[in-house]
Formats: structure tokens, C-alpha cells, sequence
């Protein structure tokens, strides 16, 4: 009798570890404290769901979710057609969230800076060396900026923040679009490299004179003091969820979802702003992996919209969510 319990017990241990399903996701870190929180409360709501996911930036989720190492990847950036019609697997783009990338200092003696977009690209081209500058002074009345030499921070991984920033600095800055350009991975004219969000809020708080540029959260967890930026309206503003949200709603939305959102028109409208995807098979080898990552992604837009502004994190619109739901649903 004892012998038919213990096989019992192991053939349902047995039973219960084939059927636990395991995802694995890679890719951008800029929205990984709502990923890190929906993916754990969904694996809490449904016993024997893993899932692991690694924030190596959005270079890496690219160029993983294409290989097929993972079950998904997570990227800032919307892929280019070519890097779609290059990839091995067909991906399709979910957003998820929109979040904002704010310009990150530490000013000795300094809490509240107004950064310009002239500023902000002739500082990260080293033309603009000094905090007591005659430009930044000039948006700065009153504000006793010191003769301190800037420390640019910039990350050093392939990524989607990298991204959104140079997007944004591109536009607002002839030189910028001429010289450097935009992309997740560029070369730098000046500063030190940090991997990820985290590491690059380190380095700012680590470094008196310093300026960075990372999402939104990490400026808040990590008590960082983020400048006030020039919108295309001329309007000065500090990154909020409500300024995510006017830029986004400023926008014609594609099929697909691929769309910039960055210097978006509107006296309300936070200027470095940008949705973040999930990127999905359209149609996935392994049947019992899929219909978990798709039920997951239907929980995400169902009941995860509602957490994003705790984390400071901008919810889809509404019907920009019944749109991603009914892309969600025809995957296969």
C-alpha cells in the first residue's frame, strides 16, 4: 500500500512537470519593472507558468526572438523592414505600454534644470562642455550653475532607450541627424557607456557632473533629478504620464504599430516619448508554448493596462487596445 502511494505522488509530481509551461523572453529594459511585475502576477494567477525573462536590451530581444531562442523579445525600437524581412521567424509588433526617456544630471547644488533640445545635442556632441555654458544659462535664469565639467553617460548595450533618444535628438537637431544619426547601437562623440537603465542611473548618481538619459521609473526608484524639456510647441515640460499620454494621442497608429512618436505636436505633449512592443511569433513551433504567451498577452491588455501609471508607465488608449487584442487573437 505504501508502495502504490509513493508511485501515485511521483507520477503526479510527473504529471504536474510535464504540464508546466516555460517562456522565456529577452530584450529591452526600459519597460522591465512592468514586465517584471505582470510577468510575476501572471505566473501567480496561473499555477505551473514560468517565465523567465532576461533584460539585455532591445538589440538582444531583436536579434534572440529572430533566432528562435526565445519565446519572445521586447524592443523600444519598432524593427525595420529590412531587419523583418531578414528575420528567419515572421514577428509581429505588440505595444504594451508608453513610457517616457528623460535627460537624467547630477548638478552640484542644482535640483531643477530646463534642458533644450539644442542643448541636450550640442552637450552629447561635446560642443557644450561646461555647466556654467552660456546657453544653458541663458534657459536657466537665476539657477547658480557651477563651472563643472559635463560627464556624459550614455548606454554602451544595443537599446531601444538609446533609440527613442537619438530618434528624438535627430529631429530636433540638424547636426544630430547629419553626424551621429539614430539607432539602438551609435557612435558616441563623447561619454562612458552603461548597460542597461540601472547601470546608467548608477553612473549619474555615482558621478558629480553627470547627465544621462533613461525611462522614467528609473529616475523615480532611483531619486534622480530629471530636467524640464522644450516641446515642439515651445512648451517646457517634466516627463509625466499625462504628457505620455497627449503625445500618443497625437498619433496616426499603423497596422502593424510601427510608429515614432517622439517631438509629437501639442502644448501637452512630453517630447521623448515612445511605445514599447513585445515582439510575437506570428506562428509558433511549439503549440503549447503559444497558447500560453497568447493568453498571457490578452491578460497583459485586459488587466495589466490598469498597473501601468503605478510604475509611471502611460496605459494604452482604449481602442488602441481592442485593436491589439483582435491582433493577438489571430496568431497562430
Amino acid at each position: 500500500m505504501k508502495k502504490t502511494v509513493i508511485a501515485a505522488g511521483l507520477l503526479m509530481l510527473a504529471m504536474g512537470a510535464a504540464q508546466a509551461q516555460h517562456l522565456t523572453g529577452a530584450g529591452a529594459t526600459f519597460p522591465y519593472p512592468i514586465y517584471s511585475k505582470w510577468f510575476s502576477e501572471y505566473s501567480q494567477a496561473h499555477p505551473g507558468v514560468e517565465i523567465n525573462y532576461q533584460p539585455i536590451g532591445s538589440g538582444g530581444g531583436i536579434t534572440q526572438v529572430a533566432k528562435g531562442t526565445v519565446d519572445f523579445g521586447a524592443s523600444d525600437m519598432p524593427m525595420k523592414d529590412e531587419q523583418l524581412a531578414s528575420s528567419p521567424v515572421k514577428l509581429v509588433h505588440i505595444p504594451t505600454v508608453l513610457g517616457a526617456v528623460v535627460p537624467i544630471f547630477n548638478v552640484t547644488g542644482v535640483q531643477d534644470l530646463k534642458l533644450g533640445p539644442d542643448v541636450l545635442a550640442e552637450i552629447y556632441m561635446n560642443k557644450i562642455t561646461t555647466w556654467n555654458d552660456p546657453r544653458i544659462a541663458k534657459d536657466n535664469p537665476g539657477v547658480n550653475l557651477p563651472n563643472d565639467r559635463i560627464v556624459v553617460v550614455h548606454r554602451s548595450d544595443g537599446s531601444g532607450t538609446t533609440f527613442i533618444w537619438t530618434d528624438y535628438l535627430s529631429k530636433v537637431s540638424k547636426d544630430w541627424n547629419d553626424g551621429p544619426g539614430k539607432g539602438t547601437s551609435i557612435n558616441w562623440p563623447v561619454g562612458i557607456g552603461g548597460k542597461g537603465n540601472e547601470n546608467v542611473a548608477s553612473l549619474v548618481r555615482q558621478n558629480p557632473g553627470a547627465i544621462g538619459y533613461v525611462e522614467l521609473i528609473y529616475a523615480l526608484q532611483n531619486k534622480i533629478n530629471f530636467g524640464q524639456v522644450k516641446n515642439a510647441s515651445g512648451k517646457w515640460l517634466k516627463a509625466s504620464i499625462d504628457g505620455v499620454t497627449a503625445a500618443a494621442a497625437t498619433a496616426k497608429i499603423p497596422a502593424d504599430y510601427r510608429v515614432s512618436i517622439t517631438n509629437a505636436p501639442g502644448d501637452n505633449s512630453y517630447p521623448i516619448s515612445s511605445f514599447t512592443y513585445l515582439l510575437i511569433p506570428a506562428k509558433s513551433a511549439n503549440a503549447a508554448n503559444a497558447k500560453v504567451l497568447h493568453d498571457m498577452l490578452s491578460w497583459i491588455i485586459k488587466s495589466g493596462e490598469s498597473e501601468a501609471s503605478n510604475l509611471s508607465y502611460a496605459p494604452l488608449p482604449q481602442s488602441l487596445q481592442d485593436q491589439v487584442l483582435k491582433t493577438i487573437y489571430s496568431l497562430q
